[in-house]
């Protein structure tokens, strides 16, 4: 099957729950991060149960980072609460996306509504969500990023007598090299672009602490430039998918995947006072 046409990012631009943040980024093929553009951070990963998590805070725009590992070009189809955040379709793999060159970064900060603009990713309360008022809410909560490997060009294969090809063999490197310097610059312009677009808590607690679930709002419009290019994806199916679940800190508490802040109370002290004061007086 052919692929569509893809969007060029970088063209253009165990056991049991583990209670402490670790890394900002996961992922192999390339690296996914949540940064929380208001806060002027990254978000910890939490791990529970196999699974990722961040926790996000209401009213804040974030964006999704993703860098290339994979030693070529890859197509990241990325899905917001189950919408691609590219189409706004029902998200599925095989649907369009993001064409980062190798080692290439692109931060992601919306919805994308033309080759120019976006509408910003912001945290906010389920029913506010895109997700949910496009009648979609039950994926909300979840942000994906599947990969794909572009698919090798098989080199040219050669015309003529064994003698022409033989003949010719010296002069072929340098035009080669050529070819390679040209698209290398090219590659590299285009890179350059993209820069530019580019303790456990009581049960009792953690229940008083929850709030209504966090969902991703559409935001307000920004520049955000890529243009169309054609990706063939080297398999059919996506070589990774990446899953990051996200809530507020308070519903993330609740649910013991994240640990609460221990209360620090003062060291009692036998001998408090220096002398002795008076009584009240009555």
């Amino acid at each position: 099957m052919k692929p569509k046409l893809k969007f060029a990012a970088a063209a253009v631009a165990a056991g049991l729950a583990m209670l402490s943040a670790s890394a900002v980024a996961i992922g192999n093929l390339a690296d996914v991060r949540i940064f929380d553009r208001s806060g002027n951070r990254d978000l910890p990963i939490y791990w529970h149960e196999g699974k990722a998590y961040v926790a996000g805070r209401p009213g804040n725009e974030y964006q999704i980072s993703i860098r290339n590992r994979a030693g070529i070009d890859v197509l990241a189809v990325v899905s917001v609460d189950g919408v691609n955040a590219v189409s706004g379709e029902t998200a599925s793999p095989e649907q369009t996306g993001y064409v980062l060159g190798n080692g290439v970064s692109y931060d992601i900060h919306g919805w994308r509504k033309s080759l120019s603009r976006t509408a910003a990713f912001y945290f906010t309360q389920l029913p506010d969500s895109y997700a949910a008022r496009t009648g979609r809410p039950d994926n909300v909560g979840v942000i994906g990023v599947a990969v794909f490997r572009r698919k090798p060009v098989a080199p040219p294969v050669a015309v003529g007598s064994l003698s022409d090809r033989l003949e010719s063999s010296p002069a072929a490197p340098a035009e080669a090299a050529h070819d390679s310097a040209a698209s290398g610059a090219s590659a590299n312009k285009g890179k350059g672009a993209s820069a530019r677009s580019a303790d456990s808590a009581e049960p009792r607690q953690r229940q008083s602490l929850a709030q209504p679930s966090l969902g991703t709002g559409h935001g307000r419009n920004e520049t955000s430039l890529v243009r169309n290019v054609s990706f063939e994806r080297a398999t059919p199916y996506a070589e990774e998918v990446i899953t990051i679940y996200y809530d507020s800190h308070a519903n993330l508490l609740s649910r013991g995947i994240v640990a609460p802040v221990p209360v620090v109370r003062p060291q009692p002290q036998p001998f408090p006072g220096r002398f002795v004061p008076d009584p009240p007086r009555g």
